[in-house]
C-alpha cells in the first residue's frame, strides 16, 4: 500500500509540474469552474441577504397583532379601542413606566431610486412612542427623533442610501403634505432600515385614516409569554385578532422571494456545471493524449494502472479547486455587501438589502467545484489507466 501511495504522489507531482506546459486547456477548465462557483454563490447570496434582512427585524419576544384573517399590515385594521385592549393584555413589559407597545399605521409612498431615478414604493410607518421600545437595538445615528405632532420623519439608513431626497434636513412631499427629514436610524441591518417613520397621529389625518391602526407591536416579558398573550386576546369578545411572533412573521414574508431566487439559481448553476464538466473532460483527455508516451514509460518501469488513474483524477480535481477558489474570491469581493432593493410582494414596497456571500455558500460552491473535477476527470483517468503500453512505446 505504501508503494502504491508513493507512486500516486510521484505521478501527481509530475502532472502538476507539467500544467504550465498546457496553459490553454488548463485555463479553460479553471475558468469554467470559476464561473459556475461565481454564479452559484452570487445568485444564492441574494436570497441569503434578503432572508437575513427580513429575519433581523424579528424578535422572539415581540408579538405582532393583526385583525383576524389578515396576513399583512396592508389588509389589517384595528380601532383605537382594540389597540388599548391589546396593550393591556398580560405579559407586556414596561420600560421606564411605559408599556412597550406601539399601535402603528403602514402606508406606501413614491420615491425615486438614486441609481435609476425611477419611482419605487417605499414604506412610511406611523408609530407611537412605544415604537422605539419594541425595537431595542434601533439607534438614531444622525439628527434626532421626530417630535410628536409635527410633520417630521426619520429614515432608515438603507432607505437613505437607496432613495433620493432623504438627507437629514431635506423636505419631501407625499400627497398634499410636506415632511421634514430630521434624523436617520439603524436597526441592525433589518428591514426596518428600508422604512420612513413618523408620528402615527400625524399620519392618520394625512391619509384620512381617522382613528384607526393596522397593527400593534408588543414586547413581552419572554418568548414563552406569547402563548398566554394570544390566549387572553382570543378569549376577549371585543377583539378578533391574530397574533404572530415577529420573527416568524418576517421569516414567512421572506419565503416567497427566496424560493423564487433558488428556483432560478439552481437550474442555471446546474446548466453551467454541465458545461464546466465538458470543459474538464476535454482538458483532461487532451492532457492524457499529450502525455501518452510519458504514461506508457511510467507503466513500463513498474507504475501501476490504478496509480496513474488516481493521479489523473487528482490533477483534474486540483484544476477544479483552483477554479473554485478563484470564483469564490471574486464573488466575495464583488458581491458581498452589495446593496440592492427589490419589491416585497407581501407588502408591495421596496426592501433594501445587501448580498450575503456566507461561508456556507462558499463551502457549497467548493463542493460543487470538487464534484465537477472528479466527474470531469473520471473517464480520462480510466483511459490513462487502460492506455496500451506497447503501442505508446512504439511511438517513442
Amino acid at each position: 500500500m505504501g508503494a502504491w501511495i508513493k507512486q500516486v504522489t510521484a505521478i501527481t507531482a509530475l502532472n502538476l509540474r507539467n500544467l504550465p506546459a498546457r496553459p490553454g486547456p488548463s485555463a479553460v477548465a479553471i475558468l469554467g469552474v470559476a464561473a459556475v462557483v461565481g454564479v452559484f454563490a452570487a445568485v444564492l447570496s441574494m436570497a441569503k441577504g434578503f432572508e437575513r434582512t427580513m429575519i433581523a427585524a424579528g424578535s422572539e419576544d415581540v408579538a405582532i397583532v393583526f385583525r383576524a384573517g389578515s396576513t399583512t399590515e396592508l389588509n389589517s385594521g384595528l380601532s383605537y379601542e382594540q389597540t388599548q385592549i391589546i396593550a393591556g393584555a398580560p405579559g407586556v413589559i414596561e420600560i421606564d413606566g411605559a408599556p412597550a407597545v406601539s399601535a402603528e399605521l403602514y402606508v406606501v409612498v413614491d420615491l425615486p431610486l438614486k441609481a435609476t431615478n425611477t419611482s419605487a414604493n417605499v414604506p412610511l410607518r406611523g408609530i407611537q412612542p412605544g415604537g422605539y421600545l419594541v425595537r431595542p437595538q434601533l439607534e438614531i445615528v444622525e439628527g434626532r427623533p421626530f417630535e410628536p405632532g409635527r410633520n417630521e420623519i426619520v429614515v432608515g439608513r438603507a432607505a437613505q442610501r437607496q432613495f433620493a431626497g432623504l438627507g437629514v434636513g431635506s423636505t419631501v412631499q407625499f400627497g398634499q403634505t410636506e415632511w421634514q427629514v430630521v434624523g436617520a436610524f439603524e436597526d441592525g441591518g433589518s428591514v426596518s432600515e428600508s422604512e420612513l417613520w413618523c408620528d402615527v397621529r400625524v399620519l392618520q389625518p394625512a391619509w384620512r385614516r381617522g382613528n384607526t391602526f393596522q397593527s400593534v407591536r408588543a414586547r413581552l416579558k419572554s418568548p414563552a409569554a406569547i402563548e398566554a398573550f394570544e390566549s387572553e386576546l382570543a378569549r376577549d369578545p371585543r377583539v378578533e385578532v391574530d397574533v404572530f411572533p415577529e420573527r416568524d412573521y418576517y421569516a414567512q414574508q421572506s419565503e416567497a422571494l427566496s424560493r423564487f431566487i433558488r428556483l432560478v439559481g439552481y437550474p442555471v448553476s446546474i446548466l453551467m456545471a454541465i458545461g464546466a464538466i465538458f470543459a474538464a473532460l476535454n482538458t483532461m483527455y487532451a492532457s492524457v493524449a499529450a502525455r501518452s508516451n510519458e504514461i506508457a514509460t511510467l507503466r513500463a518501469i513498474g507504475f501501476r494502472p490504478g496509480a496513474v488513474a488516481v493521479a489523473t483524477l487528482i490533477e483534474s480535481s486540483v484544476l477544479a479547486l483552483i477554479g473554485g477558489v478563484i470564483g469564490a474570491v471574486v464573488v466575495y469581493l464583488v458581491f458581498n455587501g452589495f446593496t440592492v432593493s427589490t419589491l416585497n410582494g407581501a407588502s408591495f414596497s421596496q426592501v433594501v438589502f445587501d448580498f450575503a456571500v456566507t461561508p456556507e455558500l462558499l463551502q457549497q460552491g467548493m463542493i460543487a467545484a470538487l464534484a465537477i473535477g472528479v466527474v470531469g476527470g473520471l473517464f480520462p483517468a480510466l483511459r490513462a489507466a487502460r492506455l496500451p503500453v506497447v503501442t505508446a512505446l512504439r511511438e517513442l
